[in-house]
């Protein structure tokens, strides 16, 4: 009979982070301002998709505020999406960003925040100042516009 004192043995991965990035530092642009934003998120929006259903991407900065990734949390239907803060922060934390920006669309074309976008971006600033990573803004866009949280003081 075995003895429940016996030691079990388990068999466990072994978790490595590293980051390599094939743009070089110096190629990397640099957000000061909204419109620097907006213009990144529009060259990486799917022309076919900004007015066809709702997307959230995330702007992955480094301390310079420099981007080093934009990564696509999802893709919903025409009148919403997830945006998961476990997700986002994950992303955030395995490129080593000082900062993030949020992002979606919509696809209606108004640039009004709605009130779970109000209370995503609550959220997130919390999340983010409890884990040392900024959120420094959240960008609506549509296909001829956009809207900046922190522009509006709503950050």
């Amino acid at each position: 009979m075995e003895s429940t004192n016996e030691k079990t043995l388990f068999e466990v991965a072994e978790i490595q982070l590293s980051y390599k990035s094939k743009v070089k530092a110096s190629l990397r642009p640099k957000i000061t301002s909204s419109r620097d934003c907006e213009s990144v998120l529009r060259k990486y929006w799917d022309d076919d998709k900004i007015e066809f259903v709702e997307q959230f991407k995330v702007l992955l900065l480094n301390r310079a505020h420099k981007v080093i990734g934009i990564y696509e949390v999802s893709t919903g239907t025409t009148t919403h999406t997830v945006a998961d803060p476990r997700l986002i922060f994950v992303a955030a934390i395995k490129a080593n960003a000082c900062a993030v920006i949020l992002s979606h669309n919509h696809p209606s074309g108004n640039l009004t925040p709605s009130q779970a976008d109000i209370d995503l971006t609550k959220k997130m600033k919390e999340a983010g100042r409890f884990l040392e990573v900024q959120v420094l803004d959240h960008v609506i866009m549509t296909s001829e516009a956009y809207y900046s949280f922190a522009d509006e003081g709503l950050l």
